[in-house]
């Protein structure tokens, strides 16, 4: 129930529907249990009054003989204007029960709507800001198709079977107990014996719906696997199909989507057996009170007229239709805290990586970045060890090194996208745990090895750190990055949509764009992560004259795979096993014939 209550707090302020509802449904409840209750009376009209040596009613003695006033009211009309006239204002005032009890019933279902859609909107919001607020390196270790399972499937699954519980929680109780003190007032001794029934269908429906909540859970994580695949498929399009892989992909969603199903047949099982055993103990009920009933009528032990007893029996099949409905809530509702649960889970995750509690706001760099003692391990290997480095402002510091010597790390880590095992990044002498994070990111640009772009305009993705940005400002920067003549050629221009991750582009042309973004940004340290290291040689010239460039009046700290583009670079840094092993200006390492000089030869003999 924990689970289920902190899913409803995200309907606060709940009290803007509950109390509308509460009223609606109160009345919607005394409306529907009066069309069965008036079935008595419009009996004794047709059938009773008008029989010589009747002997008239009286009035009941307490308000809670419900259907005694109504009985004694009926037949005084029919005595003073006629059983027709009783007949016309019984039929009318069941009408009118009937419209008013729906017309009500509408509105409240119309409050509920609106509390699903209201509590869906929160849910999703609340999940995806913290999902947006969670480190990079957490999306490391997770699936980003469970990710996106979560916030569309699983939030799905809570509005309908969470919020939609809630309304059967409230109002079909209260239906049900309107019903049974309707019972109660028409016989206290029939009632007493279908209440001793009532709880073994209870019993049954608990047994049937028991293993729901932990076959539910497995389903939402199967949703996830699949969507996952679905994704590495999608995104892998051109790689699967070059290595002839259709098949192997095809079967692997193939036995997950099996898996997925049979659990959904399952849960399937359990939850429609429900209504059909709730039907069928409902009518071993009804004909158990009929003969009980019936054995009373006839041997004279009952009060009851047939009338009466036909009003009872009406009344006290629908009895099953509210329990019915509660117990296959509970089947649903399984689901819902299931899929709740996994929701929650999300919530809760806190960033490893946020702001100190006296963090500062930083509008500018002035002096230089310092790395001091930094060590940095993932699970079991070491990749950074005791590094310092200066980045002075105004200057291009490149990385080089072997693969997997910590480059990327080691740049990873100066905008926080990670967090330093030991020793720190401090920036014109104040440590990056103290910066605000939004404040340390606006003084940096990043041009990643993976041009990032969205499935959107291009006016669109060079604008996109700078939504304000006019079309002579996102122009400016395109040329800078030499990107302004290829996106006069598209069809659109700068209105032209890229594709999903700039499909329709090539890869230079996506580099530039993303060049292009990072000029406009105009930030005063840049980022470049091996920018040119995936284009042809023609694209990478260009990509080049972009970078250089964009490098112009700029702190930047580069990455190059091709080391003949950082041979300019005011110092390079040798990186390997997470050490530096050399560091100084190219001429500088040439002369020292060590690692740089080794690495300059192996390319050049092998370009």
């Amino acid at each position: 129930m924990k689970t289920y209550f902190r899913l409803l707090s995200f309907a606060r302020p709940i009290e803007k529907f509950a109390i509308p509802y509460i009223l609606l449904t109160l009345l919607g409840v005394f409306f529907t249990t009066m069309q069965l209750v008036l079935l008595a009376p419009l009996l004794d009209t047709l059938f009773v009054k008008g029989v010589e040596n009747q002997i008239p009613l009286t009035k009941p003695d307490s308000w809670l003989n419900v259907t005694g006033y109504l009985n004694y009211y009926a037949e005084q009309i029919s005595i003073n204007e006629g059983p027709f006239q009783a007949l016309k204002i019984v039929c009318g005032v069941t009408v009118l029960s009937v419209l008013l009890g729906n017309v009500f019933k509408y509105f409240s279902q119309r409050i509920m709507e609106n509390l699903r859609i209201y509590t869906l909107l929160n849910i999703r919001k609340t999940v995806f800001n913290n999902v947006m607020n969670l480190h990079v390196g957490y999306f490391s270790n997770q699936r980003k198709g469970d990710i996106i399972a979560k916030i569309a499937s699983d939030v799905g699954v809570v509005q309908f079977s969470v919020t939609g519980t809630l309304q059967v929680v409230f109002k079909e109780p209260l239906q049900l107990l309107a019903y049974v003190f309707m019972l109660f007032s028409i016989s206290f001794k029939l009632t007493i014996f279908a209440v001793l029934v009532i709880p073994i269908s209870a019993f049954l429906i608990s047994k049937i719906v028991k293993r729901l909540k932990e076959q539910a859970a497995e389903a939402q994580h199967l949703f996830g696997l699949m969507i996952s695949y679905l994704d590495e498929a999608l995104s892998g399009i051109k790689i699967i199909k070059s290595f002839n892989a259709t098949e192997s992909i095809k079967d692997k969603f193939h036995n997950e989507n099996i898996r997925f199903s049979e659990l959904g047949r399952k849960m399937a099982k359990r939850q429609q057996l429900g209504a059909p055993v709730s039907e069928f103990l409902g009518v071993a009920m009804v004909s158990s009170i009929v003969l009980y009933g019936g054995w009373l009528i006839l041997n004279g032990q009952s009060d009851l007229t047939g009338a009466q007893f036909v009003a009872y029996i009406a009344i006290f099949s629908q009895v099953m239709r509210p329990a019915k409905a509660i117990t296959e809530s509970f089947s649903s509702i399984h689901s819902g805290i299931a899929a709740g649960e996994r929701i929650l889970e999300l919530i809760d995750e806190k960033p490893v990586i946020s702001d100190a509690p006296d963090a500062i706001d930083v509008t500018s760099f002035n002096q230089a970045i310092k790395l001091e003692n930094l060590s940095f391990s993932y699970p079991g290997r070491r990749v950074l060890d005791s590094i310092n480095l200066t980045i002075p402002k105004g200057k291009t510091i490149a990385l080089v090194g072997p693969s997997g010597g910590g480059k990327s790390t080691l740049m990873d880590l100066i905008p926080r996208f990670i967090e330093a095992e030991s020793g720190q990044v401090t920036v014109d002498g104040v440590d990056v745990k103290n910066i605000k994070l939004e404040s340390l990111w606006s003084l940096i640009g990043v041009v990643n090895q993976e041009s990032m772009l969205f499935n959107d305009t291009i006016f669109n993705n060079i604008a996109f750190g700078r939504p304000d940005a006019t079309y002579e400002e996102v122009e400016n920067a395109a040329r800078i990055a030499n990107a302004h003549e290829f996106i006069l050629q598209t069809e659109n221009g700068y209105e032209s949509n890229i594709g999903d991750r700039g499909m329709k582009l090539s890869g230079g042309q996506k580099q530039r764009i993303c060049i292009a973004r990072a000029v406009l940004k105009n930030p005063p340290v840049m980022l470049l992560d091996e920018a040119t290291s995936a284009l042809d040689t023609e694209s990478e010239k260009l990509v080049q004259e972009a970078l250089n460039n964009l490098m112009k009046n700029r702190t930047s700290l580069v990455i190059a795979h091709r080391l003949s583009t950082i041979q300019n670079a005011d110092m390079i840094v040798v990186l390997e096993d997470g050490r530096i092993r050399e560091q100084g200006n190219h001429q500088e390492l040439m002369a020292r014939n060590g690692l740089y000089r080794r690495l300059i030869d192996m390319q050049t003999f092998n370009e």
